[in-house]
C-alpha cells in the first residue's frame, strides 16, 4: 500500500483509497449496465450519484487490502463479460436517467476514459 493512500491531497480531492473504492464501484455499475444492455431492449438506467455513494459507503474508512481485492475481482468480471461478447452485441443501446443514449461500444469507451482519468488523478 502506498504510504499516502489514505490521505486526501486536498479537502475536495479523494484519497487513493477513495478512488479505488470508486473505480471498484464503477466496474460493478458498468457490469450491471452491460448485462442489462445485452439482455434487455434499450434499458433505462437509474441515476447513480457517485458522491452520495462515496459518503454512504464510507470510502475513506474501508480496508485498503480488501478494496484492492474487490477492485481486481470487479474489473476482471467486467473484462471477462466484454471478452465474451459477440460482434453484433456492440451496437446494443441503453439510456442513462438523463436520456443520454449509449451503445455497448460507446459505454466501453466512456468506461475506459473514466478509468484513465482516475489513474491520472491518483498519480
Amino acid at each position: 500500500m502506498r504510504q499516502d493512500a489514505l490521505a486526501r491531497p486536498g479537502p475536495a480531492t479523494w484519497s487513493t483509497l477513495e478512488y479505488g473504492c470508486h473505480v471498484r464501484d464503477v466496474f460493478t455499475i458498468f457490469d450491471g449496465r452491460l448485462v442489462r444492455m445485452l439482455q434487455e431492449d434499450d434499458p433505462l438506467f437509474e441515476n447513480w450519484d457517485q458522491d452520495e455513494t462515496a459518503v454512504a459507503g464510507r470510502y475513506g474508512e474501508q480496508a485498503p487490502a480488501r478494496v484492492a481485492d474487490e477492485l481486481e475481482t470487479a474489473g476482471g468480471a467486467l473484462a471477462d463479460r466484454f471478452d465474451q461478447m459477440g460482434r453484433d452485441e456492440w451496437s446494443r443501446p441503453g439510456r442513462r436517467s438523463d436520456g443520454a443514449t449509449f451503445t455497448v461500444n460507446s459505454l466501453s469507451r466512456y468506461l475506459l476514459h473514466d478509468i484513465v482519468h482516475h489513474l491520472h488523478d491518483v498519480g
